[in-house]
């Protein structure tokens, strides 16, 4: 996601620990007057809005400003470091990906972009969300990549999914990258936690095969998160920092499941 903080104008949003990229020095200023609200619903997480603000699109969940579409920079770095990690190792010739959030749809667009995905599921669990993105101002950065036939979108709660009993090989994944908060310690909605908790990364590395990558945007750096990586069995444990315009780096966490 482009996870930026509250727009000015918006005194009802509140901080939700998003740091992300401000427009680059010197770039116009794509956000022009007031927001314009074009959708407004209630999820299985409380309330969900989609704005417009000059030429950007905003999704706001229970009044903290998760996303735009300002810059995806860091949502597409995360579907390519978890390949690169897999290059790394012994990477299957067609691997299997899993996205965990769909937001405004840049990690998609990127790995549909990259031939090299043999299956992509992303898994979402607020119904608005993905009908802006099947009928909604949102195709215009995802239609291409819902079009893709190696595509599926899952209505569902991730760790629910996670959990869920999988049936065979065919329902594991090579690379998990996950991006449904501003990081392990600024979590959407309090259930959110349980991800990042050693219940949650096991069930992420028992969906993993072996060798798979589990890759996780942060808003910043955390060094307990990894720590906490680490002491779940995970190997290989790193962080590749983004550079924003203003405050601390974005970050997509790694870590490989022993194979």
């Amino acid at each position: 996601m482009s996870h930026s903080p509250a727009s000015p104008g918006s005194p009802d949003l509140r901080d939700c620990g998003g740091g992300g990229p401000a427009p680059a020095a010197g770039a116009p200023d794509r956000r022009g007057g007031p927001p314009e609200v074009l959708d407004r619903r209630t999820g299985p997480a409380g309330e969900v809005v989609l704005r417009r603000h000059g030429a950007l699109l905003q999704i706001i969940v229970n009044g903290c400003f998760l996303m735009d579409t300002s810059d995806g920079r860091s949502e597409r770095l995360l579907v390519r470091a978890a390949l690169d990690e897999l290059d790394r190792g012994a990477a299957p010739a067609a691997p299997r990906l899993l996205i965990g959030g769909l937001g405004v749809g840049f990690s998609l667009d990127e790995a549909a972009a990259q031939p090299r995905w043999g299956a992509i599921t992303v898994v979402e669990r607020e119904p608005a969300i993905i009908d802006w993105h099947r009928r909604g101002p949102l195709v215009e950065v995802s239609g291409r990549a819902l079009a893709d036939p190696r595509t599926r979108l899952v209505e569902a709660d991730l760790l629910d999914h996670l959990r869920a009993p999988a049936p065979g090989a065919a329902e594991r994944y090579d690379a998990l990258c996950l991006d449904i908060d501003n990081g392990p310690h600024w979590t959407v909605t309090e259930g959110n936690g349980g991800l990042y908790s050693p219940a949650g990364l096991a069930a992420c590395a028992a969906r993993l095969n072996p060798g798979g990558v589990l890759a996780v945007w942060s808003a910043q750096p955390s060094p307990a998160f990894e720590d906490a990586l680490r002491h779940s069995g995970y190997r290989g444990v790193r962080a590749e920092e983004i550079p924003v315009v203003r405050g601390v780096p974005d970050v997509v966490h790694l870590a490989v499941r022993p194979a």
